[in-house]
């Protein structure tokens, strides 16, 4: 029979033995299960793709500990919530787990409101985020916070969720089900355990009323396609796909469709997404996909964020739209990008490489005598402002790292960087 609570919750794990994934943190002599099971426990952010334990693992950490177990969701909950919070931990004799879901979305200030609660051990603070802390999360309180990384469910975990699932409704169907194909599933899930169970219950459920008792309800590929997408509000009626969306937007800004990226932006916008979202994953892209092949688009990119975050619904949309066609329709390229990484690289390689003698800076005598900054050339002495000199180290000198698109303002520079270094980096 159908239930009201949804199957994610009724089969979300209660210690660490039933929870799946994540060996890295909580498998056998792992650091986070090692800390849980002795009690000792930091405050903690969890970083990671939805659906992938994040929650669970707060509810077993609270589980162990024995202690008072506060859930805010940062959507609904802002400063008046924390102090409310932090007002009970004081009457109580240990500090309870106060478990912050989405804590990315709190503000400065509501992030502020935690910090002398968790610096004097008031409260264990959980945080649960899909954004990287380091951006998200003030200094101050992630300094004060161990962060673990969570990864997304591989194909045997999610396979080990489906059979727990169909084994839990055919109990409360009473019926044979045989999942005869699992690739739609997988696919829909996206690595998202959530998605995953949200998919074969809905299924099941619309499904089931077809099966009479004793009979066996087969799923295959083409079946459970056509019952997500014929019961897809109900499928998401917790707004799960969005981050399909944002991906599909970000795809589309990249392969300069504006049709599309506004498209998006409108589910997005009719969505109630957070705008500053939006705004963020647009002034990454801005210098990822599109660089100096228009340098501008950083420029709009920032001013685009800048002024979201000082107006909100529903004039931001008109900001937003903006700034999404001009994205689109800018000139591409991932030079930069690609320049970087080729960098880091080298560093990795070759190490600390030592900087050649003419560019080291010479603030004593002993310097100078040593040779630290002779022979340099000041570009501005010379015409042009430019003196034909080695900046690389020696053992990687030639070596061309960045290398400039095809479009016509990196073409420019390609031809200038040519005329300036003749064949020294092969422009």
């Amino acid at each position: 029979m159908k239930q009201n609570i949804p199957l994610a919750e009724r089969l979300r794990p209660e210690n660490l033995d039933q929870y799946i994934g994540q060996e890295h943190l909580v498998g056998e002599g792992a650091i986070l299960r090692k800390a849980i099971e002795s009690g000792r426990i930091p405050s903690i952010i969890f970083w990671g793709p939805p659906g992938v334990g994040k929650t669970t693992l707060a509810f077993i950490i609270s589980k162990y500990l024995k202690r008072n177990f506060y859930v805010l969701s940062a959507i609904n909950s802002g400063v008046k919530d924390v102090r409310e919070v932090i007002e009970k931990a004081k009457m109580l004799p240990q500090a309870p787990v106060l478990f912050i879901d989405e804590i990315h979305r709190f503000s400065k200030s509501q992030q502020d409101s935690l910090l002398g609660a968790v610096e004097k051990g008031l409260i264990t603070l959980v945080g649960a985020t899909t954004e990287n802390p380091s951006f998200e999360v003030i200094a101050p309180l992630l300094s004060r916070c161990q962060v673990y990384v969570l990864k997304s469910l591989e194909k045997e975990h999610l396979d080990r969720l489906t059979d727990l699932a169909i084994e839990t409704l055919e109990k409360e169907y009473k019926i044979k089900i045989d999942v005869s194909e699992r690739d739609t599933l997988m696919q829909i899930s996206g690595g998202d355990a959530r998605k995953l169970l949200n998919a074969i219950e809905l299924v099941v459920d619309v499904l089931s009323g077809e099966i009479t008792p004793g009979n066996t309800l087969t799923l295959t590929n083409e079946k459970v396609r056509q019952c997500i997408q014929n019961n897809l509000v109900r499928y998401d009626k917790t707004g799960e796909m969005h981050y399909d969306v944002i991906s599909a937007f970000i795809k589309s800004l990249r392969g300069s469709d504006p049709n599309a990226a506004v498209y998006y932006l409108a589910r997005m916008v009719e969505a109630g997404e957070d705008p500053l979202f939006i705004a963020r994953r647009m002034l990454i892209l801005s210098s990822e996909d599109i660089g100096n092949a228009n340098p501008n688009a950083l420029l709009l990119a920032n001013s685009c964020f800048d002024a979201v975050s000082k107006i909100g619904w529903p004039e931001s949309r008109i900001i937003l739209s903006q700034t999404a066609i001009y994205l689109a329709c800018s000139a591409k390229s991932n030079a930069s990008y690609l320049a970087i990484g080729e960098a880091q690289r080298i560093v990795k390689e070759t190490g600390d490489l030592s900087v050649p003698l003419h560019l080291r800076n010479a603030p004593t005598k002993l310097m100078k005598d040593l040779g630290y900054g002779n022979e340099y050339k000041y570009s501005h002495d010379f015409s042009g402002n430019f003196a034909f000199q080695e900046f690389l180290p020696e053992a990687i000198k030639g070596k061309k790292i960045y290398d400039p698109g095809t479009n016509p303002r990196e073409k420019e520079m390609r031809s200038t960087l040519r005329a300036m270094w003749k064949e020294k980096y092969g422009y």
